[in-house]
């Protein structure tokens, strides 16, 4: 069956656009903070200028004149572009195998979350494995290849999980023979591996392991560690093999319970990537409440909201809001939870997160402020670059529902005519 019309895209990506925004509510996210009837220049992909009367310099313009300006989102947890490819669950630590390799860059979800204003994402591995798999930082750059996907520059990561998942406990009673089976030996299993790596690197001529390579560019920094997690006593448990082994943890992904040891992961330096209000979907996330990521930034902890799902992720403002109704946050911090906090996670702030002069074009026009219900993205740019306007998107979209009901009426008249 051919590709749907409203899912290919217009045209190949190219890179480092021009376009002059002007007349908005900029939410700048930097120490300008929020600025009205502004404009902000983007030049060759990068961000020239931010402030009132801009000369185009011959770049497009926009008028956005009653409209509300923001840095592109960055979702800090996406499986978003790998159709499936999440797990290899089939040993307990699989740090050779890396996500992009499997990066899909004509998945439609990509362009739904365009409209939904996201331009950056962090795609991990799954938690099968209490040492997962690679994971890499990329951009919707819409209409590009798959190698034009990963955010240059950015640091490589890599999925830890705790818990449930990799002791297999809610896998079902077939799966009871990989090791480990418990917490207790969740925490074993990743102490054990960091001693292999350190005894690899004194070898004088080791058999190439990829694994444990990846592991000693944890050990050099060189790499981060993002760990799936829940219980404030595997939180704590991590965060001592991390000392005992001295490497450090990037992010705490979802760390539902985080908010009882708030303290020890603000000493630690871990950010916390979490849901909004997710809560009783299994046994261990029974704890969770909805003023987890206010605690946590009250605490002095680094904060994101993510996705992990690619339907929630175009709709990740109504989740930022939650933390001003739940946490008394105001809304230009809230918002820091989907730009400026997610990017200092991944490392990527001096590229991303803020519309500030020199970072990238990345950023999405909306009809009204990010946190009204009826607000809508209008268009959506990524390195100046025009990824997403509605206007066409709708029209494409019904082009595909039309051409949709031609594919099956054309399959029930072949149908009746092989009945005759």
């Amino acid at each position: 069956m051919p590709q749907s019309p409203a899912y290919e895209p217009e045209k190949k990506w190219q890179p480092n656009g021009s376009v002059l925004i002007r007349n908005a509510t900029v939410w700048t996210q930097g120490p300008k903070g929020r600025l009205e009837n502004s404009d902000v220049l983007i030049q060759n992909g990068k961000i020239t200028a931010v402030g009132p009367n801009l000369s185009a310099g011959g770049a497009e313009t926009i008028d956005a004149k009653g409209l509300h300006l923001l840095p592109g989102i960055i979702d800090a947890h996406s499986h978003t572009a790998i159709l499936g490819d999440v797990n290899e669950d089939t040993e307990n630590v699989t740090a050779q195998v890396d996500i992009q390799d499997v990066l899909q860059p004509l998945d439609p979800q990509i362009l739904n979350q365009l409209a939904g204003g996201v331009t950056c994402a962090h795609v991990l591995h799954g938690s099968a494995n209490a040492i997962g798999g690679r994971t890499v930082t990329v951009k919707w750059r819409w209409g590009a290849r798959a190698e034009q996907l990963p955010l240059e520059g950015a640091l490589p990561g890599i999925k830890f999980a705790l818990g449930e998942n990799p002791k297999q406990s809610n896998w079902g009673d077939a799966y009871t023979s990989r090791y480990p089976q418990t917490r207790l030996g969740v925490a074993a299993l990743i102490r054990q591996r960091f001693q292999e790596a350190q005894k690899y690197r004194q070898l004088p001529h080791p058999e190439p392991d990829e694994a444990l390579e990846t592991l000693l560019e944890i050990l050099d920094g060189k790499r981060l560690v993002h760990c799936h997690s829940y219980r404030q006593d595997e939180i704590l448990m991590l965060l001592r093999v991390a000392d005992e082994m001295h490497f450090k943890i990037a992010t705490l992904q979802h760390g539902l319970e985080a908010y009882k040891v708030a303290d020890q992961v603000a000493a630690h330096g871990a950010g916390v990537s979490t849901f909004s209000d997710w809560w009783a979907y299994k046994l261990e996330v029974r704890d969770a409440i909805p003023y987890n990521g206010p605690l946590l930034k009250e605490r002095g902890v680094t904060v994101s909201y993510n996705s992990d799902s690619d339907e929630l992720a175009r709709r990740l403002l109504g989740e930022a809001a939650k933390a001003v109704r739940y946490g008394g946050i105001p809304e230009q911090e809230a918002l820091e939870f989907l730009t400026l906090n997610p990017a200092r996670q991944l490392r990527i702030s001096d590229r991303v997160g803020s519309l500030e002069v020199g970072k990238d074009g990345d950023c999405a026009l909306w009809s009204g402020p990010p946190f009204a219900p009826n607000s809508r993205c209008l268009r959506t740019w990524v390195d100046g670059t025009q990824v997403f306007e509605r206007d066409s998107y709708l029209k494409r979209k019904a082009e595909m529902r039309q051409q949709r009901q031609q594919w099956l009426d054309e399959a029930a008249k072949t149908d009746k005519d092989d009945e005759k």
